[in-house]
């Protein structure tokens, strides 16, 4: 973990660091790549926050965004768990983190997974969390995501508001409660302190809000019911849903397989349906560009027209999969003349994680034509400042090139989507 500018090397400060201003940017760009930030919070322990935050990340996926699960707990990080990734380790170099793939389009980061003993608590004190936090947001790779999701422990302490500080004012809140006053009371101090430091409230969900019997499916209010609708009347902010128990609910969470998976026309399922349709708005108010739209020649070239391009070769033709190529055909473009005016080949080195997108950076390459990329190494490659277009046909490389220079280039599915 970095130290803070207080006590680094330098002495100079927040002020004179360049270290710590280019740690600054690295957190921003991060953040910038990040469409929608959702930090599910309570005032309170026990109301199950820690699987409504799960079951949201993974309903999102399901619905085809590219979401990210940060669990910022550190006292106890359950999402592992939750998603029965106990046994997985993040890969760790010596740049950036590589957060955990729970599928094709869900990664996960916990401290869960870094802990060498489970048993072990740990104790910190605020900065320590609190730098904890920031180097999850900055040095994971998150990549190009839709959402992220942030799970924070209960309560208004160090680690809800080192997360919302850190992600920003349009980090949106998502607040669990129960039905009882006794967690009301509680919550409603988790919304003041989002109006105090700056951040909308998307809303409120109130868990637990009766049992819905497995044999009849009738719901019995053995807690009440109603008390996170009336708090979200008294603080003006939406209310998001009323999600009851259900026996099924805690067995998911207890064998690490999220309920919104397996479930889908149950109370429970239907009312975290319920609970995400407003955060598939907030993609949806997005205007994406069209699929078929690459970037042009002229639109990645440098000031005086020039651009490298560089395709993974097997056999002669373009690889299908980017890591297990035989070589990289190198062209070097002028885009005002429209034609190849150098070309080298170069053979790459064994396959590792995050080991090619820095070669490549090294050798100055501006796009890469690929068949099949997966998700991680487009995100690295795109940190290296390398653009990259996926599910260019199996040619060989030098049609491949003058098709897409020529705006003739037809792509299809990505073949190496993982």
């Amino acid at each position: 973990m970095s130290d803070a500018c207080g006590s680094c090397s330098s002495g100079q400060g927040a002020g004179g660091c360049s270290g710590c201003e280019s740690e600054d940017q690295k957190l921003k760009t991060n953040l910038s790549r990040i469409k929608h930030k959702i930090v599910v919070l309570s005032g309170k322990g026990g109301v199950g926050k820690s699987t409504v935050a799960t079951n949201i990340a993974v309903a999102l996926a399901q619905a085809g965004k590219q979401v990210g699960l940060l669990d910022v707990d550190v006292h106890g990080p359950s999402v592992p768990r939750l998603l029965s990734l106990q046994d997985k380790q993040p890969h760790i170099g010596q740049e950036i983190i590589e957060p955990v793939s729970w599928s094709k389009n869900l990664w996960v980061m916990s401290l869960g997974f870094m802990l060498p003993n489970k048993n072990d608590a740990v104790i910190w004190r605020g900065p320590v969390k609190m730098g904890l936090i920031t180097q999850f947001l900055r040095d994971v790779a998150w990549g190009d995501l839709d959402f992220l999701v942030v799970d924070c422990p209960p309560g208004t302490g160090d680690e809800p508001l080192s997360a919302l500080q850190t992600i920003g004012p349009d980090a949106y809140a998502v607040i669990v409660t129960t039905p009882q006053g006794v967690a009301i009371d509680d919550v409603r101090r988790s919304v003041t302190f989002c109006k105090q430091v700056g951040n909308p409230v998307l809303g409120i969900v109130e868990n637990m809000s009766g049992f819905a019997c497995p044999d009849c499916g009738k719901v019995y209010d053995i807690f009440n019911s109603g008390g996170g609708e009336q708090l979200a009347r008294e603080m003006d902010v939406p209310f998001l849903g009323r999600i009851p128990i259900e026996p099924e609910v805690a067995r998911s969470g207890d064998e690490g397989f999220p309920y919104v998976k397996v479930e889908h026309e149950s109370p429970a399922a239907q009312a975290l349906g319920r609970v995400v349709k407003p955060m598939l708005k907030l993609a949806d108010s997005l205007q994406e560009p069209a699929a078929d739209q690459l970037p042009t020649p002229k639109s990645l070239a440098k000031n005086n027209g020039a651009l490298r391009v560089a395709l993974p070769i097997a056999e002669g033709r373009l690889c299908q999969h980017f890591g297990h190529c035989q070589q990289f055909a190198v062209y070097d473009v002028d885009t005002e003349l429209g034609s190849v005016v150098a070309s080298t080949s170069e053979t790459p080195p064994p396959h590792e994680p995050g080991v090619l997108p820095k070669w490549i950076a090294g050798l100055n390459v501006d796009l890469v034509l690929a068949g099949g990329m997966g998700a991680k190494a487009q995100s690295l490659l795109k940190d290296e400042g390398v653009q990259v277009i996926v599910g260019a046909p199996s040619q060989e490389p030098e049609k491949v090139l003058e098709q897409w220079m020529k705006g003739s280039l037809q792509t299809g599915a990505n073949t190496c989507d993982h």
